[in-house]
């Protein structure tokens, strides 16, 4: 009960952190044996920027100024290198990542179409850049399976809108039909975005993804009262047209960190996987402690009316926080 209880505030405390936790980005696109193309991303939020820089060979040179571009979401530099001997089995560091806790996407473009992928974490501040191999799918697959849990997982607001839906749904059938519904409509969302099929801004997505989980706190709320709300009618048909906005959701956060252009479905696929897998784990943290609390309640450990006010209370603080962001994310468009 105490875990289900806290888990909005527990929400509500990390996204102080969320916006240093957004990956980095560095790409190395070679344009001769010696010469690289350098791409650095940092998120940023407003004027705030990590203060991080990639640190090369010694054997490396600048060869031109620093191109800056800044997004709402991302400060990206451009420049060139060059590296006498080329860079291959030599060591690409950011010491600063240290004290941070953000991780670092690499990705290294050879001139023969291969490409290296690699992941920087503060207790993993630098790589070898390896020779022109063949492309690594194996490592395409770990790199983004790991970014799609890790996304689905410091993804706050699509956590709270499937643990909303988990109060809300009883049974065990109907709640599969709404988690696949879900999951399939995202899904579809995410591949139409990602692969520049469909596209649409991403500030009015996020509004409107704080609108549907103040949608499910209000459903919540009037299933406590004995009313049926069009979530608990229909639970697959809100989860399957939530979904499809949450996709773009998705397909904004990912295309942050950008895709290898020689495996973009592979990438895809498995970013999409490792979003389910972190998903399912969430769902069935969520089902076994709210078993926990069942036997506590059937155990007279804690009584019905305890687990009543509880849920009530849960159901306003999902509100309180979805309502914040509504409001927070709308102003956002004129900011």
């Amino acid at each position: 009960m105490t875990l289900l209880l806290v888990f909005p505030l527990l929400m509500q405390h990390s996204l102080v952190r969320a916006d240093e936790i957004r990956p980095a980005y560095l790409e190395l696109t070679e344009l001769d044996n010696t010469s690289f193309k350098i791409t650095w991303k940092l998120p940023r939020k407003e004027t705030q920027v990590l203060k991080l820089s990639p640190e090369f060979p010694n054997n490396c040179t600048k060869l031109a100024p620093i191109h800056r571009v800044q997004t709402p979401s991302a400060d990206i530099r451009h420049w060139s290198i060059q590296c006498s001997g080329g860079l291959a089995g030599q060591t690409v560091s950011v010491a600063e990542l240290a004290n941070t806790t953000t991780d670092i996407l690499i990705r290294v473009q050879h001139l023969n179409g291969s490409t290296q992928m690699a992941r920087l974490t503060p207790t993993k501040t630098s790589f070898v850049i390896e020779s022109a191999l063949e492309s690594s799918d194996t490592e395409v697959i770990k790199v983004y399976t790991l970014l799609g849990i890790e996304h689905i997982l410091l993804g706050f607001d699509h956590l709270l809108f499937v643990f909303a839906l988990l109060l809300i749904i009883k049974d065990r059938r109907r709640l599969i039909g709404a988690i696949t519904a879900f999951t399939l409509a995202h899904s579809i969302t995410l591949a139409l975005a990602s692969l520049g099929i469909a596209s649409i801004a991403l500030p009015p997505v996020e509004a409107v993804i704080a609108l549907s989980i103040l949608f499910l706190a209000v459903e919540i709320i009037h299933g406590l009262k004995g009313k049926i709300g069009i979530a608990e009618r229909a639970p697959w048909m809100v989860a399957f047209i939530f979904g499809l906005l949450h996709g773009f959701g998705f397909a904004g956060a990912l295309a942050e960190i950008g895709l290898p252009q020689n495996a973009i479905p592979l990438a895809l696929l498995f970013f999409n996987v490792g979003v389910e897998l972190g998903q399912l784990a969430f769902v069935a943290a969520v089902l076994i402690a709210g078993r926990i609390c069942l036997v506590w309640v059937n155990k007279g450990w804690v009584s019905a009316h305890s687990r009543s006010q509880a849920l009530t209370l849960m159901a306003y603080s999902i509100g309180g926080l979805s309502a914040f962001w509504v409001i927070e994310r709308t102003v956002s468009f004129w900011a």
